[in-house]
């Protein structure tokens, strides 16, 4: 059962690498800030791309863990303290998105931030999901 709809306005062209709106209906997992550190808290990644990596398999180990898949997603905020670095890397980027999250695009916002908690993460990612009522963590 899908909990999600993309929902674009007719006669708008199709956004590229995010959408315009998504309903998502069923349990909400709000996860937290996620950025490009393994686990144990080491950054083993010192680029942009490998943080965005790290950052994205991390939201996903929490997406996962609530029994949730990424058409459930339907919200992400992704925080860069660089933006020029992060409009150099853009080629780079899209083979790793599709990596962790195929052709999925939820509604989503980049934001430009001056600095984060952790003084070498590159980028954060926080997340919305809509998780099916039956979902069992």
């Amino acid at each position: 059962m899908s909990t999600t709809e993309i929902i674009n306005p007719a006669g708008w062209p199709a956004p590229k690498g995010y959408s315009n709106g998504i309903i998502g209906e069923g349990r909400m997992l709000f996860i937290g800030g996620q950025i490009g550190w393994t686990p144990d808290n080491v950054f083993k990644e010192t680029t942009f791309v490998g943080q965005f990596d790290q950052a994205l398999a991390n939201t996903l180990a929490v997406l996962n863990e609530a029994g949730g898949e990424v058409s459930n997603i339907v919200r992400m905020t992704i925080y860069v303290t660089d933006i020029e670095t992060y409009r150099s890397s853009l080629r780079d980027l899209g083979p790793v998105w599709r990596k962790h999250m195929g052709r999925w695009y939820p509604a989503m916002a980049l934001v430009a931030v001056t600095d984060l908690v952790e003084a070498d993460a590159l980028l954060e990612i926080e997340t919305t999901a809509a998780l099916p009522l039956e979902t069992v963590s």
